[in-house]
C-alpha cells in the first residue's frame, strides 16, 4: 500500500462475503429514522446495484452515471458505518445528476451483514473494527478499476467522498492513490484508536495526501473536535499539500444525513454546493 506505511494487504475473510446484495430501505440502526428530505430519481440515468469483482469474489456495490457514451469522471463514494443503503444511494444519484459515475462497493460486506443491524456500537466493535484497512482500500481500487472498464470512467480523473466512518476514508485513500484528483471528507474522524489492522489515522497521514481536500465539518460535533481537523489541516498545510476546512458552527454530526435528526438543511445543502464546485475546481 504504497503511501500508507505500516499497512499490508493482508488476507481476506475466510468467511466470503456475508452481505452478497445490497440492503433494502433505510438502515435500522438508527433510533429515529424520518422520511429522506431528498429523493433523487433516475431519469436520464443508469442506476442500480452492481457487482464489483474484488480480490476474492463478487463485491455488491452501488452505481449511478449518467446515460451516454461518456467518459465520466468517477466518484467513489464511501458508506457511512451503516452500509449502502438508500441515503447512500440516493447520494450517488445526485452525483450522477451533476455528470459523474459514482460507484459506492459494499465495503463492509465481508465483516457483517449491515441489513439485519440495529445497534451502532455492534457495528463498530463487531464490523468496523474487524475490517482491515488494507481491505477496503483493496476494494476502493478493485472498484475504481470496474468503473474505468464497466461503466464508461475516466481513468485519468478520480475522486472520492464520504461521510462519517467514510470520511476518514477519504483522507487514508488520498494518502494512498497517487493518481487522485480530489477527495470531499463530510465530519470524519481524524484521531483514533491505532489498531494492527487499522494502525493509522487520518491525523497521521495527513502530511501524505497526494490529492487536495475539503473536510467539512460541524462545530458541534461532540466526538471530532474542531481543534483537531484543524491540526490535521496545518499538518498537510506545513508538508506542501491542500485541505481546505469549513466548519459549519452549529451544526452536528451527521449533518448531511437527510434521513436523521441530525441533518441541518442549510449546512448540507451549502457544503453539497461547495463540494461539486470544489470538484469541478479540480478538474472533475
Amino acid at each position: 500500500m504504497d503511501g500508507l506505511d505500516g499497512l499490508t494487504t493482508s488476507p481476506f475473510s475466510r468467511r466470503g462475503f456475508v452481505m452478497t446484495s445490497l440492503m433494502t430501505g433505510l438502515t435500522l440502526a438508527t433510533t429515529s429514522v424520518a422520511a429522506q428530505a431528498i429523493h433523487t430519481d433516475a431519469a436520464g440515468l443508469v442506476a442500480g446495484e452492481v457487482s464489483i469483482p474484488a480480490g476474492d469474489g463478487p463485491m455488491p456495490g452501488y452505481r449511478a452515471m449518467p446515460e451516454g457514451p461518456g467518459p465520466f469522471p468517477v466518484i467513489l463514494v464511501i458508506e457511512e458505518i451503516f452500509g449502502v443503503h438508500d441515503y447512500i444511494k440516493d447520494v450517488c444519484r445526485r452525483l450522477a445528476k451533476a455528470g459523474y459515475c459514482a460507484v459506492a462497493p459494499e465495503l463492509y460486506a465481508r465483516q457483517g451483514d449491515l441489513s439485519t443491524m440495529t445497534d451502532a456500537k455492534v457495528i463498530i466493535r463487531d464490523v468496523i473494527a474487524k475490517t482491515p484497512d488494507a481491505q477496503w482500500i483493496a476494494d476502493l481500487d478493485a472498484a475504481a478499476a470496474w468503473a474505468v472498464s464497466a461503466s464508461n470512467g475516466d481513468e485519468t480523473r478520480l475522486a472520492t467522498i464520504g461521510w462519517c466512518r467514510g470520511g476518514r476514508g477519504v483522507w487514508l485513500y488520498a494518502a494512498h492513490r497517487r493518481d487522485l484528483k480530489a477527495g470531499v471528507a463530510w465530519y470524519g474522524p481524524v484521531g483514533g484508536e491505532r489498531t494492527a489492522i487499522q494502525p493509522r489515522t487520518a491525523d497521521d497521514v495527513a502530511g501524505e495526501i497526494h490529492a487536495p481536500i475539503l473536510a467539512l465539518y460541524g462545530g458541534a460535533d461532540t466526538g471530532i473536535p474542531v481543534a483537531s481537523v484543524e491540526a490535521a489541516r496545518d499538518k498537510a498545510v506545513a508538508a506542501g499539500k491542500s485541505v481546505e476546512l469549513v466548519v459549519y458552527p452549529d451544526a452536528p454530526h451527521g449533518f448531511h444525513a437527510d434521513y436523521r435528526p441530525s441533518y441541518r438543511r442549510e449546512a448540507a445543502e451549502e457544503g453539497w454546493t461547495r463540494a461539486l464546485a470544489f470538484l469541478k475546481a479540480k478538474g472533475l
